[in-house]
């Protein structure tokens, strides 16, 4: 089963990513730790990357 995440959830993982990238970690390393495809980071990063966690209220309504 896939697992749904919110958006600010997804930003909250890109931020991850960048501290990780940012410590000299590669991108396949970080999104083995994130649990997520390299496919699946670059698509989000394209989507959600620079976005301020609460700028994704904008972008889905609560549920």
């Amino acid at each position: 089963m896939k697992k749904r995440h919110c958006a600010e959830q997804l930003v909250a993982k890109l931020r991850q990513a960048d501290v990780e990238l940012g410590k000299g970690l590669k991108v396949p390393q970080v999104c083995r730790q994130l649990g997520i495809s390299e496919q699946t980071y670059y698509r989000r990063r394209t989507k959600y990357g620079g976005m301020a966690p609460h700028r994704t209220l904008l972008l889905w309504p609560s549920r």
